[in-house]
């Protein structure tokens, strides 16, 4: 897999346009991005129609930038399996691209969805507590099976409840308009 430094990619940008896809999720991207980079969340990616959008040739490199590096990486994968290339994985992502003072777009600061799990987990673990002690002693069940979610979430590396949030308006764009918290 291609990698380049931000640094270097900056100034492949300061020459002339390059074609920048950011896969994080929309309010990520609408909190910080770098400036000459597009919103493609990696939950959605069809590479084909980006390269499309994008007017992606064999000759000009597609550059994939996420937060850190993970999501891009898998998102240079799923470029490579459908046959694109000329794709690049940018190193240390947007939170290297901003420790390096180099240009960015800033909007409204956002809950993280990892904040949101975590917010909602403990908010039914709670409840589920709370129900069980004052309705009903079944109804402890609820704090079970969040913990037993969460559980499943670490063991598997998939969570299912930020599956869940990562679709709900306040974490989606619509139209190029994300909507606010």
């Amino acid at each position: 897999m291609q990698t380049i430094d931000v640094t270097e990619l900056a100034n492949k940008a300061a020459k002339g346009p390059v074609k920048l896809v950011d896969v994080r999720m929309p309010t990520e991207y609408r909190e910080v991005h770098a400036s000459a980079a597009q919103n493609f969340p990696l939950d959605s990616l069809d590479p084909q129609a980006i390269a499309s959008t994008l007017h992606a040739s064999a000759t000009d490199p597609l550059y994939v930038i996420c937060k850190s590096g993970g999501r891009s990486t898998k998102a240079v994968q799923q470029f490579l399996n459908a046959g694109i290339d000329n794709v690049v994985n940018v190193e240390g992502g947007t939170t290297a691209w901003v420790q390096a003072g180099l240009p960015v777009v800033r909007g409204q600061k956002t809950v993280s969805l990892e904040r949101q799990v975590r917010i909602l987990a403990g908010l039914l673990t709670l409840l589920g507590a709370v129900l069980g002690f004052f309705v009903h002693p079944y109804l402890i069940g609820l704090s079970a099976f969040i913990g037993a979610g969460l559980m499943f979430a670490g063991i598997t590396d998939s969570c299912g409840m930020g599956m869940m949030l990562s679709k709900m308006p306040w974490n989606r764009c619509h139209n190029g308009q994300c909507k606010t918290n």
